[in-house]
């Protein structure tokens, strides 16, 4: 908000025919604005700038920026509809086990569901169903069936997947003052299995944890 000041040192009665045009030129402020005129003189002109006291002008209403909101009266006699729940029956989950398990002259630890890779298994075709029975040892959270040295009527039943080779291995020979270089690189083959069950361990004698605390 500004004040207009326009102040003279000549008296207003031989000043007020020469700027009579100079003020019809001059814009009507608003009703609502707080432009004063002190003088009719144009000799000198002073602006003053007074600050409003607060911006209190400029923040709207809550009634003028918030909308209404409507209230909804809910009859207490009326039933209210809730969305209906289905019962699903939570199955048990299956044991975990393992088994370790000897292919070769080399031992795997294996687990129903996933595949290892061995060593090429010979006569061994794609989607062939093979059973691996030097099983050394089964095991769960609760109890452990030992083999001495394989658990007796113990099986690992098993899916080939895949007969595919290893990553290259390079195998560099050298003989030093002899100009003596060899490079070779080697591909080991393999069969990539898929396990799909354990069975036949539950009649050997289990080690569980009981056990073991009562030996101590």
């Amino acid at each position: 908000m500004a004040t207009l000041s326009l102040c003279s040192t000549s008296s207003p009665s031989t000043t007020l025919s020469k700027n009579q045009t100079f003020l019809n030129t001059l814009s009507v402020p608003k009703a609502n604005s707080n432009v004063t005129f002190l003088s009719h003189s144009l000799s000198s002109l002073n602006l003053r700038f007074s600050k409003p006291n607060s911006f209190s002008s400029f923040v709207p209403k809550s009634s003028e920026s918030e909308a209404p909101v409507a209230e909804i009266e809910s009859d207490p006699e009326e039933p209210v509809a809730t969305p209906a729940v289905e019962a699903t029956s939570l199955e048990p989950k299956r044991e975990e086990i393992f088994a370790v398990v000897m292919v070769g002259s080399r031992q795997y630890i294996v687990f129903p569901g996933r595949y290892i890779y061995t060593q090429r298994l010979k006569g061994a075709n794609v989607n062939d169903k093979i059973i691996l029975n030097k099983v050394l040892l089964v095991g769960t959270k609760t109890s452990t069936w030992v083999g001495k040295p394989v658990v007796p009527n113990a099986t690992v039943h098993a899916v080939v997947e895949e007969q595919l080779k290893d990553k290259k291995v390079i195998v560099f020979k050298y003989k030093k003052k002899k100009n003596y270089r060899r490079n070779i690189g080697h591909r080991q083959p393999i069969t990539r299995i898929r396990i799909m069950g354990i069975t036949g361990y539950q009649d050997s004698p289990a080690v569980t944890l009981a056990d073991l605390e009562a030996a101590k």
